[in-house]
């Protein structure tokens, strides 16, 4: 029976790549074998997705997105047959990578490698809910199937060996090894030895025969009880049960013609004039999922009603954060840099929230993000990636899918370069994930150019549904977190690492529009407009140009992506049409051209010297600037 069922979903996936004429067949025929065991061991319940103690599986390969629609189709998940005949279609709810949007689907993994990462944060989220919860109400499995591309990339020992010193015997990675990239065999650029890796990395390691159902089922029941997380190499075929394709390289992202899988099909015992069929007693073994799953969840509903009022207290705080209940800091009138400035924020937040947990790349004195007294991963709020930015950003985002934690992640802004593939998954799923980017400009000073940040400003603010905030001052920054709490997105909060004046109050609109006017002309002519420590600077060269009676504007632009949102009225008001416009940031900020009829930006890279010599060196002065806004009228 099992050969029945690993050959159903063998052909559907087939099917699936036929019909679209696009997509990946070969990593899902080649694991419809282990797919088959190891859906009699996942832990889930296909008509609850969310329920919180559920065994999550991470499909690391998302190019392999016909297995993942297979499992959930024929597991009863709110996906239909006519769902994976549209696979790869416009508005479809089977996209070419597993999106979140699609039931059943537990994160976005869509570059090689993050669903590692992502697994390794299931499995880290899971520990940090068992302390809360306690092991009895949190105790699930976190399953993850990778191949060779994704222990190829970096991202995946980044993370593994941070699993493997938290000892995570939560996690269970099945690596399809079946010794094929895009260019051939693996041999061409990879010849390491994935087991010895593993096991420097603390896990335990198993090898099978990924088409040997006694060995999957053993490695499988093996899993259960480990003190270490497990991985288990299964050696497969590409393509599995293709004729001519099966192991080579032309069956990774290609449909396999019709006569190929015809002749599949007649060689498994199936009508091979049939496409996107189950038999019906396969469908029944499958979708005992349902049952099983209502079953298991009506135990733990059970057990979660027998807790103490203080725990339901706690896991409904989990689950329901109130961010009325943070008091936040009063910062006003204080010169602070706004990496301090956010320190007391996050701690503020954490003393409020239960769920709000995050770290740092080995950088929490500087980015100042520790937790006071909250204690460390496993048993406290303050979580240490080391020096492993990707992995860190990836690990936030399963953290955030997870379903009762609000994280954060940290590191200096030019580093932001190392994990903006996990920035991008994550506006693209739209989760709270809230990154803390500090020294954010020339501002850095004697590290010099390869440390201070030029053109990420732009990059992040060309990012959809990614809102970058670059505060003023600490009232300011209270504010930006006031407005990304209440976002359905990812936020960066991009701090300065010098000390910053505070502003007076706005004169119109407010931060929650992304940008306001802070000072007003009665005859204005010009209007100065800059983000984080270039607004203190705008508000001293418009005393100069006052002083020249030229009628000066300041607007204070925090976020650049929630002002892009602003009516037409909004705009003109706090850009008086009547005036010329000039931006200044110490970055490139091309993109104020969008507002602006000139830029005082960055046209190099930084260079290394004391902080205030840069600004004068890149003409960040107060003079300067008025010189600027002279200039354009």
């Amino acid at each position: 029976m099992l050969k029945k069922q690993a050959d159903t979903i063998r052909f559907l996936c087939a099917d699936m790549v036929q019909k679209a004429n696009s997509g990946h067949p070969g990593a899902p025929m080649g694991l419809a074998d282990i797919m088959s065991v190891l859906m009699r061991h996942i832990k889930h319940n296909p008509k609850n997705p969310s329920w919180l103690n559920r065994d999550r599986l991470v499909f690391s390969g998302g190019h392999a997105s016909s297995l993942v629609y297979s499992y959930l189709y024929l597991s009863g998940y709110d996906l239909s047959m006519d769902d994976l005949k549209n696979f790869r279609q416009l508005h479809s709810k089977t996209p070419g990578h597993p999106e979140i949007e699609t039931s059943g689907v537990e994160i976005a993994t869509g570059p090689l490698g993050q669903g590692v990462a992502n697994a390794v944060g299931f499995a880290m989220a899971a520990k940090s809910a068992a302390n809360l919860l306690g092991e009895d109400v949190i105790n699930h499995k976190v399953y993850c199937l990778c191949g060779d591309g994704d222990l190829e990339e970096g991202i995946s020992y980044e993370a593994c060996a941070l699993a493997g010193k938290h000892a995570l015997n939560n996690l269970v990675i099945i690596y399809d090894s079946n010794h094929i990239t895009i260019e051939g065999d693996t041999s061409i650029a990879w010849n390491e030895d994935v087991k010895v890796r593993f096991e420097a990395a603390g896990f335990e390691v198993a090898r099978i025969d990924g088409h040997n159902f006694d060995e999957i089922e053993f490695a499988l029941s093996e899993a259960k009880d480990k003190e270490k997380p497990y991985l288990i190499i299964a050696n497969t075929k590409i393509a599995r049960g293709a004729g001519k394709l099966e192991g080579s390289h032309h069956a990774h992202g290609a449909p396999l013609g019709e006569e190929i899988i015809k002749e599949a099909k007649i060689n498994a015992g199936f009508d091979p004039e049939k496409s996107f069929f189950v038999d019906e007693d396969v469908l029944f073994r499958f979708r005992s999922a349902v049952e099983l799953g209502d079953l298991e969840e009506a135990k733990w509903n059970k057990l979660v009603s027998e807790l103490s009022d203080d725990k339901k207290e706690l896991l409904n705080a989990l689950l329901n954060p109130d961010f009325s209940k943070i008091d936040f800091p009063n910062l006003k009138g204080e010169k602070l840099a706004t990496r301090d400035s956010n320190g007391k924020i996050l701690n503020a937040i954490a003393a409020a929230l239960p769920g709000f947990i995050g770290g740092s790349a080995d950088l929490a004195p500087s980015n100042k993000t520790e937790l006071k007294g909250a204690g460390d991963f496993p048993n406290g709020k303050n979580l240490h990636f080391g020096i492993r930015e990707h992995a860190m950003s990836a690990i936030c985002n399963a953290y955030a899918r997870y379903g009762i934690f609000l994280p954060f992640s940290a590191t200096f802004f030019i580093f932001s370069d190392y994990l903006k593939a996990g920035a991008r998954i994550a506006a693209l799923m739209g989760i709270k994930h809230f990154f803390v980017w500090t020294h954010d400009s020339i501002g850095v000073g004697e590290d010099g150019p390869t440390h201070e940040p030029i053109e990420q400003l732009s990059t992040f603010r060309a990012m959809p549904n990614f809102y970058t905030f670059r505060p003023a001052d600490g009232e300011e920054n209270v504010e930006c977190w006031k407005a990304a709490l209440g976002l359905n997105a990812p936020s960066a909060f991009v701090c300065s690492r010098q000390a910053l004046m505070p502003l007076n109050e706005a004169k119109f609109g407010g931060v929650k529009n992304g940008a306001y006017l802070l000072q007003k002309s009665q005859n204005p002519k010009v209007t100065l407009v800059a983000s984080g420590s270039e607004v203190g600077l705008c508000l001293e060269a418009a005393k100069i140009l006052e002083e020249q009676n030229i009628g000066t504007n300041v607007v204070s632009a925090p976020c650049f992506d929630l002002l892009c949102e602003q009516n037409k009225e909004y705009i003109n008001t706090i850009f008086d049409p009547a005036t010329k416009v000039l931006a200044v940031e110490a970055a490139s900020g091309l993109e104020w051209y969008k507002f602006a009829d000139e830029i005082l930006g960055m046209k190099s890279f930084g260079a290394s010297a004391p902080a205030n010599e840069l600004f004068k060196h890149f003409g960040f002065t107060a003079q300067n600037v008025a010189n600027k806004a002279k200039e354009l009228l």
